[in-house]
C-alpha cells in the first residue's frame, strides 16, 4: 500500500477523572518534521511521543495537538510547614519580649502567615499518565494512518491511469517515427527531381541526406529509457512502501526525456505528443508530492 502526505487523526481517552484528547494533522513535506503543542506537565513525554510516531509516519509535516483534564478534586492538598510556624513564633515572642508586650497571636492568625500553610499539588504517577496518553497517541495515529491510506489509493488509482496514458503517447511515438524517414526521403527525392529535372539523382548523396536527418531526429533511446521508467513507476506503485522520494527523482529523469524527444522533433505530430506527454508528466510529478 502507498501513503498519501496529508492525513487526520483524533483520539480522546478519559479514564477514571482524567481526560486526554490527541489531534494530529499533516501537510507535504521533503522529510519528516513533527510539531507538538501540549501542556507543560506532559512535555516530560515529548521525546517518547516522538519515538513513538515514528513507527507511524516516514514523511510530512506533522502538527499534533494535546489536550489534557483532570477531574478529580484530591490533586491538591494543604501542607503545614511546622519548622516555618516555629520560626515565626520564635521571632514574635522575641518581639513581645523586647518590647514588653502581650504575645497575643492565636492559631488563626498564624496560619495566614506567609507560607505557613500553602497548597501543593500532590505528584502525578507518571507511569499511569504515560499510559494513558500512549493509548490516545496510538489511538490518533492509527486513525491517521488509515486516512493517509484511503487517500494513497486514490492517488495510486489516477497515478496509473495517467502513466497508462504516457504509455499510449510512447507507443504512438515509436510507431511515428520511422515514418517521419521514409516521409522525409520521398520529399527530397520529389523536391531534387524538381530542381534538376531530368538529371539523375545521386543515391549516395540523397541517402546521405536521409541518413544525417535520421541520425538528427531519432529518439529510439529517449523512448526506450522513457518506457522504463514509467514501467519502474507502475511497478513501485503496485508494490507501495514509503516510495515518493523515489518516484519524484524517476519522473525528473521521466521529464528530461519528454524534453529531448521534444526538441528532436521534426513532426507535428510527434511534436504534440511530446507536449501531451510532458503535460502528463508534470500531472504525474504533483500528485507524486504527496506520496509519502
Amino acid at each position: 500500500m502507498i501513503k498519501s502526505m496529508t492525513g487526520f487523526g483524533r483520539c480522546e481517552i478519559q479514564e477514571a477523572e482524567r481526560k486526554i484528547t490527541v489531534e494530529m494533522k499533516s501537510v507535504n513535506h521533503r522529510y519528516l518534521d513533527i510539531n507538538i503543542k501540549m501542556p507543560k506537565k506532559l512535555n516530560f513525554f515529548e521525546a517518547a511521543i516522538r519515538n513513538e510516531l515514528k513507527s507511524y509516519i516516514q514523511r510530512g509535516k506533522i502538527d499534533i495537538f494535546i489536550a489534557y483534564e483532570d477531574y478529580s478534586e484530591s490533586n491538591v492538598c494543604v501542607k503545614y510547614n511546622r519548622e516555618l510556624a516555629a520560626e515565626y513564633m520564635r521571632y514574635l515572642n522575641q518581639m513581645a519580649e523586647d518590647f514588653s508586650l502581650d504575645n497575643d497571636v492565636r492559631i488563626s492568625c498564624l496560619s495566614r502567615y506567609p507560607d505557613v500553610l500553602v497548597m501543593e499539588e500532590q505528584t502525578i504517577d507518571e507511569e499511569e499518565l504515560w499510559q494513558l496518553l500512549l493509548k490516545a497517541v496510538k489511538g490518533a495515529a492509527e486513525g491517521f494512518v488509515d486516512t493517509r491510506v484511503k487517500e494513497g489509493e486514490n492517488l495510486r488509482a489516477d497515478l496509473l491511469d495517467k502513466l497508462n496514458v504516457m504509455l499510449e503517447h510512447v507507443a504512438f511515438i515509436t510507431e511515428r517515427s520511422p515514418k517521419i524517414i521514409a516521409e522525409y526521403r520521398k520529399k527530397l527525392e520529389e523536391k531534387v527531381k524538381e530542381l534538376l529535372e531530368d538529371a539523375k539523382i545521386d543515391e549516395n548523396r540523397l541517402l546521405t541526406e536521409v541518413t544525417i536527418f535520421a541520425d538528427r531526429v531519432c529518439v529510439d533511446e529517449e523512448l526506450v529509457r522513457l518506457k522504463s521508467h514509467i514501467e519502474t513507476t507502475k511497478e513501485n506503485l503496485l508494490e507501495g512502501g514509503s516510495i515518493g522520494r523515489k518516484l519524484d527523482f524517476i519522473a525528473q529523469e521521466m521529464n528530461r526525456e519528454a524534453n529531448t524527444i521534444l526538441s528532436k522533433s521534426n513532426d507535428l505530430e510527434i511534436s504534440n505528443r511530446a507536449i501531451e506527454l510532458k503535460t502528463d508528466i508534470e500531472k504525474v510529478r504533483e500528485q507524486i508530492q504527496n506520496i509519502e
